[in-house]
């Protein structure tokens, strides 16, 4: 494959990256701290990650628990859970935190669903956006006449292969995150 390529292929791979980072972050009945990767703490004025002040665990299948590294930063994390989109409600004793999931309804489970097939075709028009941005730069090689049109229309092709590639990537982890919202 030329270097040429390799640009379009990674933008491709960070497009996949950033949707299974997003597919992560939705939870399914089970307790995932992948939930958690965005929320952000106050800790001394500086916006920090909760996982930089906090010990995160799974104890149970649908519970969280977040044990801080300081005892003063229960009262912040509490508060950034709750106006978090995370929509449980956490609990404490004063050292650790506990978030317990409920089980999904059959309509919250659909509509779960709905959101992980807009995001998958959200990663399919990036993927195609960036296979549109490798044609345009293939059409001003051949018309800056750089190189052949053979080598042109068989650049267009391994662009073509990898697309459909990511495509397909991006088929199989929505669909392995339906399966996993819908299995009960």
């Amino acid at each position: 494959m030329s270097e040429r390529l390799k640009l379009y292929e990674e933008k491709m791979e960070k497009t996949m990256k950033n949707l299974d980072g997003e597919l992560g972050a939705i939870r399914a009945g089970r307790a995932n701290p992948h939930v958690l990767d965005k929320i952000t703490v106050d800790y001394y004025g500086t916006p920090t990650s909760l996982q930089q002040v906090a010990n995160i665990q799974v104890p149970e299948a649908r519970m969280i628990t977040i044990a801080p590294w300081e005892p003063s930063m229960v009262k912040p994390i509490v508060k950034a859970l709750l106006v978090s989109d995370l929509g449980i409600n956490p609990s404490d004793d004063g050292r650790v935190i506990r978030l317990v999931f409920p089980e999904l309804t059959e309509e919250r489970r659909k509509q779960l669903v709905k959101d992980v097939k807009k995001k998958g075709e959200g990663a399919k028009v990036a993927v195609r956006n960036i296979r549109r941005d490798g044609n345009e730069m293939l059409k001003k090689l051949k018309k800056s006449d750089e190189v052949s049109e053979d080598v042109v229309a068989d650049e267009e092709e391994k662009l073509q292969k990898i697309t459909d590639k990511f495509i397909k990537k991006v088929d199989e982890a929505v669909e392995a995150k339906t399966k996993e919202l819908l299995t009960i």
